[in-house]
């Protein structure tokens, strides 16, 4: 099979996934073109990625000429996505997005009737990793009492090389803020339990980070059969991320972080081995059998936008 690609900025993500579709692509005999708009020509790529792109176009510029892509990958910043989608939606059979999909939830609705002949899929890796594969295969969901999530740690560390003050997790204006940029934790949990049908939140700057961004974001919520607390912050030391699951006849500690899962009242620990490019591997590998039709769009543009509204205190 042939794919007609595109990449709509390329950023460390957008380079990751770019690699991960290639390796997939290779792995299954097919053929594939990539075209990459960007901000601006010419800025300088990794040679492995360089000799993998077709076409360079300036993202502002109009489109080519009679231009069909099988596929577009949204993975400039999150400001854009919504401009992006209307660039493209006439061009394209289908959309990986980058989450969040959006920066705001004040946008046109009507988008969604412009984008029905669209398949689009929002980006969730985290929920391929081992952890929370194992939570969703092994335990009976409904049972759950009540979860507690977090997800603590260190903005400056998260790109190394880069200041974390021009990145777009330190603005607002440009999509950070920790609440939706830790939306990975939403998005698993209303896998698990639903969208909730009441959510109290706490989001604000309390840190000293030099950032105009939220930096910490307390969430309680309840779905029909669960409560559920939720902690997010850009300013822990030291990375924890984690979610325990309270049942009637046991506890379990998820650390999702570190690769276990210890049922609380025998001591029984589970140990996952897997790294993060593993399971977004997995996501592209699941993406395409999405596309191809052998499985059902799970992670839907509605899913994540109302994912949004939820991670920014507007349920």
């Amino acid at each position: 099979m042939h794919y007609d690609i595109a990449f709509v900025g390329l950023g460390s993500i957008g380079t990751r996934h770019l690699r991960n579709v290639c390796a997939l692509l290779d792995k299954w005999n097919d053929t594939y073109t990539i075209d990459l708009y960007r901000s601006s020509i010419g800025k300088p790529m990794p040679d492995d990625i360089a000799c993998l792109v077709s076409n360079e176009y300036l993202f502002s510029a109009e489109l080519p000429a009679q231009v069909n892509y099988d596929i577009v990958f949204v993975t400039n910043p999150t400001a854009l996505h919504y401009d992006t989608l209307l660039k493209f939606k006439d061009n394209t059979k289908s959309f990986f997005i980058e989450k969040p999909i959006f920066n705001t939830t004040e946008v046109d609705t009507d988008i969604w009737d412009k984008l029905k002949d669209v398949t689009c899929y929002v980006a969730c890796p985290l929920r391929y990793n081992p952890v929370l594969q194992y939570i969703k295969k092994n335990v009976q969901l409904k049972k759950v009492i009540s979860a507690r999530a977090i997800s603590s740690s260190y903005l400056p560390d998260w790109r190394p090389g880069q200041d974390y003050r021009v990145s777009y997790s330190a603005h607002r204006d440009m999509g950070g803020g920790v609440g939706i940029d830790l939306i990975h934790e939403w998005d698993y949990l209303t896998m698990f339990f639903g969208v909730p049908e009441m959510c109290y939140s706490i989001q604000d700057k309390i840190s000293p980070l030099e950032i105009d961004s939220d930096d910490i974001a307390i969430y309680i919520a309840k779905t029909r059969s669960t409560t559920v607390e939720l902690h997010l912050d850009y300013f822990g030391r030291k990375s924890i991320r984690t979610l325990d699951l309270f049942l009637s006849e046991d506890t379990l500690h998820c650390d999702i972080l570190n690769g276990s899962v210890e049922y609380m009242s025998s001591g029984e620990i589970l140990n996952f081995n897997g790294d993060r490019n593993a399971f977004q591997l997995l996501e592209i590998e699941h993406f395409f059998d999405i596309i191809n039709h052998k499985i059902e769009n799970d992670s839907t543009a509605e899913h994540a936008f109302a994912v949004l509204k939820l991670a920014k205190g507007e349920l």
